[in-house]
């Protein structure tokens, strides 16, 4: 099987962050705080919207750890499956370049990282808390991609002028009721102004009872709903966090709204 080629990039980011987060802390202590984080997502999802699921070095340790390398891997699968019409595309002469990416709510970085690696896109990432900013950043520059990170609410977001592909992973589902509404007015006039969109959320509809809603909001731009089962064999690093979790990821499940 021909290797892909962002795994090495993959490879010395994961290992890279297990340098970082386990100079201080141990395995046993990053899957105890993966499972109170765990925990905070299916029984006190109230505490997504202020920010305080990621409370303490542990919990942000077992997030960088755990979930963001998981989200890089589907992501990467995903982009790959939508397909990049903007990637190497020509306009005369020269080759257009490929659309800039704005990752809404950007965590820490890995979702748009993943996309931008395969469109050498330029990605411009923002997020409420202060910690997510900071990793992101860290996150461009361990995986050679070019992007930025900046502090902002989904609330104050403006559209951009250039057309972009507007990424929302795994964040839409953590917002409150109003800042979801009010992202979802500005995702339609994104798509009607040119602007692609893509939202990926987990496959559960019990964490996405707003789905529905948004197909049909996006329904008049192209929107089109699509799951996505995509087989795995992990890190050894991401299997001993996934089996702390309580979890077995054989396959990686995510479902995706685009236009």
């Amino acid at each position: 099987m021909r290797q892909d080629p962002t795994d090495d990039a993959f490879s010395r980011w994961l290992a890279a962050a297990e340098r970082r987060y386990l100079a201080d802390l141990t395995r046993a202590e990053v899957g105890r705080a993966l499972r109170a984080l765990g925990s905070c997502y299916l029984h006190r999802r109230g505490q997504l919207p202020q920010g305080r699921a990621l409370d303490g070095r542990g919990k942000r340790a077992a997030f960088a750890l755990y979930y963001g390398p998981l989200h890089f891997l589907v992501v990467r699968a995903i982009a790959d499956g939508l397909g990049q019409p903007d990637a190497g595309a020509s306009s005369g002469p020269r080759p257009r370049p490929p659309r800039p990416i704005v990752d809404v709510g950007c965590g820490t970085g890995a979702a748009g990282a993943a996309w931008a690696l395969r469109t050498g896109a330029e990605v411009r990432g923002f997020d409420l808390n202060p910690w997510s900013v900071a990793e992101a950043s860290w996150t461009y520059r361990t995986l050679g991609v070019q992007g930025t990170a900046r502090r902002d609410q989904v609330a104050a977001w403006r559209l951009p002028r250039q057309p972009s592909l507007v990424l929302a992973a795994f964040v839409v589902n953590e917002l409150s009721a109003a800042d979801r509404d009010g992202l979802l007015v500005r995702l339609v006039e994104a798509a009607r102004l040119g602007h692609r969109i893509v939202v990926v959320e987990p496959i559960a509809r019990t964490v996405t009872p707003w789905w529905r809603r948004w197909e049909q909001a996006l329904a008049p731009a192209g929107g089109a709903s699509r799951q996505w089962r995509v087989k795995t064999d992990l890190p050894a690093l991401l299997r001993d966090l996934d089996k702390a979790a309580g979890r077995r990821h054989d396959e990686l499940t995510a479902r995706t709204l685009s236009t």
